[in-house]
């Protein structure tokens, strides 16, 4: 995923992974598709840009903090032997699909005895706390057993105290098969209350037709041929991990110092005109065309495009790239925990998560899916995008965990300077 190099000689992991991406991921081989129409192809129906998520300005509607609650406070019973059933809340194309059918959760279904009632409802982090924030508040049920939330959005409702606690013992396959990168994440570091849905990283895209190499987040923010051609995210820990990389600090860990030298860098970059919008997804679209030359992007973007287009390039940035993670959480009130504890174990099943891998085309968080993945479609064994070994994340980082009150603040500052 990235051409770091490390001076005379050295041939890092990171150098290997950047001629595989370069090349086409893995020689270009990701044509072919043994489990028929992927979320590709979805995309492509309907135009890149046409799934962009909502801005991050959204966040004025729901700038205050939401009422915690405890497991004493606020308890929830679960009526699971009684109802065979679930509500599962996931963002758009981020399940197998076949025409109207979604294969892997059919099968769950039969093999389970459990209907389940899929919705594809989360659109944008802050938009769906928006949506959910006075019925958690207030100890009310969401009528949803399953919500699916990036990683920062789920540390925000875990600190609230609006997510149920799971047993790791009811779900075997995910204590046993969960990657070792995602096992302890600051937020929820015995993942009591969260399992990872699909991961991700956030890096550059470039469009190698119309510029030439890039190679880390100061030429993003600095060269002058890419002047008014880039795009940012609109996410505020998105775009600031980077910024705070970039001033010296560590995003997992830094001072109120540290955050406004980062926000003033950010400021100098926007005043300079060298960024022309700071996006959802929907840059994807623009940097297709050329209308953008570079962007901050999500890898599970930049495999999509790369289909259609080889001048699309990922790079990980010289300052390293952001890991991230969507995960499955049971809110307050839902009464149908043991059944949603069903589901998450069966997606953890490699062969399971394997099929799930190869239409979503995001990082598997489920050991052994790559072996699976060979009976499935081998184009896509070895793909870093979705396969990367711990070699492959020695630079990554996350986003710290912030106080609620403190992520508003800086959602607030960071906003104001984007413009948004």
């Amino acid at each position: 995923m990235s051409r770091l190099t490390r001076g005379p000689g050295g041939d890092t992991a990171a150098d290997r992974l950047a001629r595989e991406v370069f090349a086409g991921l893995r020689a270009g081989s990701m044509g072919g598709r043994g489990v028929g129409p992927s979320r590709r192809s979805v995309l492509r129906g309907v135009g890149y840009g046409a799934m962009g998520l909502a801005s991050a300005n959204f966040l004025a509607a729901c700038g205050t903090s939401g009422t915690k609650q405890s497991a004493d406070t606020c308890e929830s019973k679960d009526i699971s032997d009684t109802e065979k059933k679930l509500v599962f809340s996931n963002w758009p194309l981020y399940i197998d699909e076949k025409g109207k059918r979604l294969p892997t959760l059919e099968d769950f279904e039969k093999q389970s005895g459990i209907d389940v009632t899929y919705n594809t409802d989360v659109n944008d982090n802050n938009q769906f706390f928006a949506k959910v924030r006075n019925q958690l508040g207030a100890c009310e049920s969401i009528d949803r057993d399953i919500i699916v939330l990036t990683d920062w959005m789920a540390a925000r409702m875990i600190g609230l105290g609006w997510i149920q606690e799971l047993d790791m013992s009811e779900m075997p396959n995910v204590e046993a098969n969960m990657v070792d990168s995602l096992r302890s994440p600051s937020w929820d570091s015995e993942r009591k209350h969260s399992v990872p849905w699909q991961s991700g990283l956030t890096g550059i895209a470039y469009n190698s037709k119309y510029t030439g190499e890039i190679s880390s987040w100061e030429e993003l923010c600095t060269r002058a041929d890419l002047k008014g051609k880039v795009s940012m995210l609109s996410e505020m820990g998105d775009t600031m991990g980077f910024f705070l990389k970039t001033t010296g600090a560590d995003p997992e860990d830094f001072t109120e110092d540290e955050w406004a030298t980062a926000l003033d860098r950010l400021k100098e970059v926007v005043d300079s005109g060298q960024v022309r919008r700071f996006t959802g997804n929907d840059y994807t679209g623009p940097l297709n065309k050329g209308d953008l030359v570079a962007a901050e992007a999500w890898s599970g973007d930049v495999i999509i495009m790369q289909y259609d287009n080889p001048d699309i390039k990922f790079v990980v940035p010289d300052e390293g790239v952001s890991l991230w993670s969507d995960n499955m959480m049971v809110p307050n009130k839902a009464d149908h925990r043991a059944n949603a504890m069903k589901l998450m174990d069966y997606y953890y099943d490699p062969e399971i998560a394997a099929r799930l891998a190869a239409w979503v085309n995001y990082i598997c968080p489920v050991q052994g899916a790559e072996e699976e993945m060979a009976k499935i479609d081998d184009s896509l064994v070895g793909n870093p995008l979705i396969f990367p070994t711990q070699d492959d994340l020695s630079t990554a980082f996350q986003f710290a965990n912030l106080d609620t009150k403190v992520r508003e603040q800086y959602d607030k500052e960071f906003n104001q300077v984007i413009g948004a």
